[in-house]
């Protein structure tokens, strides 16, 4: 079981999100911003983070950047999953840092799957 920090503004997709995390066997702690989430990143620290890219104030890519680039947070693999499913969209996200980057709304059994290869589970 990993823990996963899902950072996603609309709460209608976080309760899926959430749901279907949970029905797989992890545990997951929900921010409704970039900024909630960096901060829960670094006091948490969890397992994996899930990156919405469309939020409030910051946005995703520089919420993962700030991550990645952080020393204290920088260990953390970030995987983006987000409706901008263009190729730049998904090599923008890998050049800020992502380790991985899924279109919504993600199949099932792929988003699980790359989780577990992140999270050695």
């Amino acid at each position: 079981m990993a823990h996963i920090l899902l950072i996603e503004d609309s709460p209608t997709e976080a309760a899926v999100m959430v749901q279907l995390l949970e029905r797989n066997g992890h545990k997951v702690t929900t921010a409704g911003s970039a900024e909630d989430g960096i901060a829960s990143c670094k006091r948490d620290k969890p397992d994996l983070v899930l990156m919405d890219i469309i939020l409030p104030g910051m946005n995703g890519f520089q919420a993962t950047r700030a991550l990645t680039r952080d020393a204290e947070t920088s260990h953390i693999p970030v995987i983006i999953v987000s409706t901008k499913g263009q190729e730049t969209d998904r090599v923008w996200g890998m050049r800020q840092g992502a380790r991985d980057y899924i279109a919504k709304p993600p199949r099932e059994n792929e988003l699980i799957a790359r989780i577990d290869a992140l999270t050695g589970r």
